[in-house]
């Protein structure tokens, strides 16, 4: 759903960044906080206009600017930043007179290469590691349960951790690999259990038991810190 425009606008006496997008499956005017990039997204029907969507926000002004407020800094894949992987803090650190890539060494994210390929060198690895450790996880998790995925993918989702499509597909946001080793074995036992029960019966929750013992500090930890994740890189 590409973006008609994006604009800079006044909400609450603060400048914000405001992206609309036409939808054609949309059926009425929706608003939404990007966590990510931390601006409002304004998604207009077919026939809507741009009028109807400032009147939409203009509306819940007041949210949208409380909401706004309470979004985690963001931090950026630059020098000195400190990341965390696998819920451990991790210091990028830039370094010379090596070819370019990224790998991690002693509690430190270091990068070679050259200053303005740093942030997609740290995205790559990090997308490269959490590859690894998730796929790694389902196919262990699988096994136990005598279930198979189809494949297992990474993405950079902004709405869901997980997901299991109907064909098999298990679906993970790269950014777990930021949270912790138990909230990562939550996500992906909840997704591996949705592969034999593709609901939230009592069924479905006895399987992701048995799957991962963590579902209650698992969830608890996303609810206050899922939106930081996503306000990094």
């Amino acid at each position: 759903m590409p973006a008609m425009s994006s604009e800079l606008l006044p909400v609450q006496g603060a400048l914000a960044r405001v992206e609309f997008r036409r939808s054609p499956r949309a059926r009425k005017i929706s608003l939404r906080i990007d966590v990510a990039q931390g601006g409002v997204v304004i998604t207009l029907p077919p026939r809507a206009s741009r009028r109807a969507g400032l009147s939409l926000l203009q509306t819940h002004e007041a949210w949208v600017a409380e909401r706004l407020k309470e979004l985690p800094g963001a931090i950026p894949f630059r020098p000195g930043a400190i990341v965390p992987v696998s819920g451990k803090p991790h210091v990028i650190v830039p370094v010379e007179g090596r070819l370019g890539g990224a790998w991690i060494e002693d509690g430190q994210i270091m990068v070679s290469g050259s200053p303005e390929f740093l942030a997609r060198r740290v995205s790559d690895h990090l997308r490269r590691l959490a590859r690894g450790r998730l796929t790694a996880l389902a196919a262990e998790k699988a096994q136990f349960a005598k279930l198979a995925p189809k494949c297992v993918r990474v993405k950079d989702t902004k709405t869901r951790w997980g997901s299991c499509a109907p064909d098999g597909t298990l679906a993970f946001c790269w950014r777990l690999i930021l949270a912790p080793e138990f909230v990562q074995d939550y996500v992906v036992g909840h997704e591996v259990a949705h592969l034999k029960h593709m609901n939230h019966g009592r069924n479905f929750w006895a399987l992701t038991e048995n799957l991962t013992p963590y579902r209650s500090s698992a969830t608890a930890w996303l609810s206050r810190n899922g939106q930081a994740l996503l306000r990094i890189g």
